[in-house]
């Protein structure tokens, strides 16, 4: 069903984790005991690209000593 609900990700990183929780088997309990089954939730995680060490092609992830990282990610809700 259409809910309205939007989720709008604005971030300085260039690439997106989507994790789902393929793991959870309702075994593991939360608030009120209630179980957490497979695809309970999601977590969007802002980051670099993965194995970016290892690929020249990709954003560097190196850190050299007395450089700053400094990173944005803004989680914007709104209904429509």
């Amino acid at each position: 069903p259409v809910s309205g609900r939007v989720l709008e990700v604005l971030t300085t990183e260039p690439g997106v984790q989507f994790y789902t929780a393929n793991h959870f088997n309702g075994k593991m309990t939360g608030k009120s005991g209630r179980p957490y089954p497979r695809h309970a939730g999601f977590c969007l995680e802002t980051q670099h690209y993965p194995d970016s060490p290892n690929q020249p092609s990709f954003p560097t992830t190196i850190l050299r000593p007395g450089q700053t990282y400094r990173t944005t990610t803004v989680f914007r809700f709104s209904t429509r």
